[in-house]
C-alpha cells in the first residue's frame, strides 16, 4: 500500500517524483520556499529523519510586501514640494485607501524608524531594486524581496477581500521537497548549520532594513506539513548537498553565493526529475545532455543538442505511462484476473496503487463494469492529461530558467548553457584549479553535460556526430571560459580552469 496523497484525484506523478514539483515554481522560488521551511526548523536545520514529521510555520510579512509592491504612491509623494510632515500625512492617506486591512494597517511606527520621508522612500527603492521579478505582472503578493535574512522570508499568498490563502501556484511545495532532499543527504546536518550561520543573521544590515519596514514578524495562523518525497535516499540528494557545501565554502559574499545555490539547485533538481523518469521507464543509462557551446558559426553539434533536448523532454510522459502500465507485472494483477470478480479486484489494485478509482465509491457507477485493461487505459489517459499541465513542463521551464537551454540562433530549443550557469558549474566543481579536460569529464560525471569528444565518444562511435565537431565544441567552451576569466592557458595543449573564489574565507 503506497502513501496516500491528499488533495489529488489520483496519484501517479507524485509516486515518481514527489508531491509536488511545478513548472511555475522556478528555481529561485523553490529556494525561497525552502528557506521558509528552514527558518521554521532552526533548532534542527536539515536534521529531520526520514521517519520524522516535518512541519513549518510560514511567515507572511504583509506589511513588508505591501510597502514594497502595493505602494505606487511613495515616489509621487516624495517628489512633492511640501513639508516632511505633510508628505507622511498624504502618503498615509493614499496607502490606507488601498491597503488590505489584513496586517498592513497601523504604520505609524515608520516615522519612528526613518528620520524623514525621503529616507523611507529611498529604503523602498533600494529593496525594490534588489527584489525578484519586481517588474513582472505578477500580483503584488507573489513578489519577493531578495532573501537578505530571516525577516525577508515569506510565503506566496493570494490576498483578496475574502482574506489570505496560499493557492500553491508559485510556492507549490517544490521548496518543501528540496528541504526533504537535503535532510536525506548524508551531510545534510552539516549543510543546515552552514546555511543558518550564513543566511539567518538577523543583525545583517540589509535584514535590519527589511525588519525596519516590516516591524514585528507576521506569521501564518497555523503550521503546515511539508510535502511527500518518495525516496529515503537518492544519489542526487548527496550530489546537491556536496555542491552547496562547496559553494558556501568559496570566498565570496553570501548574497553572491545565493545566486549560485539557486542555479545549482535548479540543475540538480532537473537532473533528479530526469533520473527518476529514466528509472521508471527501465533505462539504466545516466542522463545525458548534449550541449552546444554557441559560437559565431553554426556548428554540427546544434542539431544533436536539439535532439538530446527533445529526447529528455519526452522522458517524463513516458515515465507516467510506464508507471501505470507496470501494474500488469504485479503478481497480484494476475491473481485478480483469475479471481471470481476480476473487474472488482483489478479496480482494488489500481485504487491501492494510484488512489483511482476512488475508494469512497464515487467512481463506482462509471467504472464498475470495466475490465482491468480498460481501467488501465483510462488511467493512462487521465494521468498523461494531468501531467501535461505542469509536471510535463518542468524540463522546459526549469532548463530555460537556469540558463541551460536556449532557442538563440535556432528555431528549436536545445541545450546551450549561458555564461551564468557555466560560472556556477565552475564554482561548484573547482576547488582551486583543475585541468580543463578533467573539468569536462567531471562535468559529464556530475551533471550529464556532454561537450567534448572524450565525453561524447559514444555518440562518435554511433556515427551521430564526428569527432572534429565535438573537438570544435570543446574549443569553443575553452574560449568562452577564457573570456570569462575562468580558464588560463599555459600552452596550446595545457589549460586550467580556475575558480576566482577558490580561497576559503571565514564563515560570515
Amino acid at each position: 500500500m503506497r502513501t496516500k496523497i491528499d488533495g489529488v484525484d489520483f496519484a501517479v506523478d507524485e509516486h515518481i517524483w514527489g508531491h509536488r514539483l511545478h513548472d511555475a515554481q522556478l528555481p529561485h522560488l523553490v529556494v525561497l520556499e525552502f528557506l521558509g521551511v528552514l527558518g521554521s526548523n532552526l533548532d534542527n536545520p536539515l536534521g529531520a529523519l526520514v521517519t520524522d514529521r516535518v512541519r513549518y510555520l510560514p511567515q507572511r510579512q504583509i506589511r513588508l510586501r505591501s510597502l514594497l509592491f502595493n505602494n505606487p504612491y511613495v515616489e509621487a509623494v516624495r517628489d512633492r514640494t511640501i513639508s516632511d510632515d505633510e508628505k507622511w500625512k498624504q502618503w498615509n492617506e493614499l496607502f490606507a485607501r488601498d491597503s488590505t486591512k489584513q496586517g498592513d494597517e497601523e504604520l505609524d511606527y515608520l516615522r519612528n524608524v526613518f528620520t524623514s520621508f525621503d529616507d523611507f522612500a529611498k529604503a523602498i527603492e533600494l529593496l525594490r531594486s534588489s527584489s525578484f521579478e519586481a517588474r513582472s505582472n505578477k500580483r503584488w503578493s507573489s513578489k519577493f524581496v531578495f532573501p537578505f535574512g530571516p525577516d525577508a522570508f515569506y510565503e506566496d499568498l493570494n490576498v483578496d477581500s475574502k482574506g489570505m490563502s496560499n493557492d500553491r501556484i508559485f510556492f507549490a511545495r517544490s521548496g518543501e521537497l528540496l528541504y526533504l532532499m537535503l535532510c536525506r543527504a548524508t551531510r545534510g546536518k552539516e549543510l543546515g548549520q552552514k546555511l543558518v550561520a550564513r543566511l539567518f543573521d538577523a543583525s545583517a544590515p540589509m535584514n535590519r532594513l527589511v525588519k525596519a519596514l516590516q516591524g514585528p514578524k507576521h506569521t501564518a495562523n497555523e503550521s503546515k506539513d511539508v510535502g511527500y518525497l518518495p525516496y529515503d535516499t537518492h544519489p542526487r540528494f548527496d550530489r546537491m548537498c556536496e555542491d552547496w557545501l562547496s559553494i558556501l565554502s568559496r570566498d565570496m559574499p553570501v548574497y553572491d553565493a545565493l545566486e549560485h545555490l539557486i542555479a545549482n539547485a535548479g540543475l540538480n533538481m532537473l537532473l533528479y526529475f530526469l533520473e527518476c523518469s529514466k528509472i521508471q521507464v527501465g533505462d539504466v543509462e545516466p542522463v545525458e545532455m548534449m550541449c552546444e557551446i554557441v559560437s559565431r558559426e553554426r556548428t554540427k553539434v546544434r542539431a544533436l543538442s536539439g535532439d538530446s533536448y527533445q529526447a529528455n523532454q519526452a522522458l517524463s510522459v513516458r515515465a507516467v505511462r510506464a508507471s501505470v502500465e507496470s501494474v500488469r507485472l504485479d503478481e497480484k494483477w494476475a491473481v485478480a484476473l483469475a479471481s471470481e470478480d476480476p473487474r472488482g479486484e483489478c479496480a482494488k489494485i489500481l485504487g491501492s496503487r494510484f488512489q483511482w478509482p476512488s475508494a469512497d465509491g464515487s467512481d463506482e457507477a462509471e467504472y464498475a463494469n470495466m475490465q482491468g485493461d480498460e481501467l488501465i487505459k483510462i488511467l493512462v489517459e487521465k494521468a498523461e492529461g494531468r501531467h501535461s499541465k505542469h509536471f510535463g513542463k518542468i524540463h522546459s521551464a526549469w532548463s530555460r530558467s537556469i540558463g541551460l537551454s536556449s532557442r538563440r540562433l535556432s528555431r528549436r530549443m536545445r541545450y546551450a548553457p549561458n555564461d551564468r550557469l557555466l560560472k556556477t558549474i565552475v564554482i561548484s566543481i573547482v576547488e582551486d584549479r583543475m585541468q580543463f579536460d578533467e573539468f569536462l569529464l567531471e562535468t559529464r560525471k556530475r551533471y550529464g553535460l556532454v561537450i567534448g569528444d572524450v565525453e561524447g565518444a559514444r555518440l562518435v562511435d554511433e556515427k551521430k556526430v564526428d569527432q572534429v565537431a565535438l573537438t570544435d565544441n570543446r574549443n569553443n567552451l575553452e574560449t568562452r571560459l577564457v573570456g570569462l576569466g575562468l580558464v588560463r592557458r599555459l600552452s596550446d595543449s595545457c589549460s586550467f580552469v580556475e575558480n576566482p573564489f577558490a580561497s576559503k574565507g571565514d564563515e560570515q
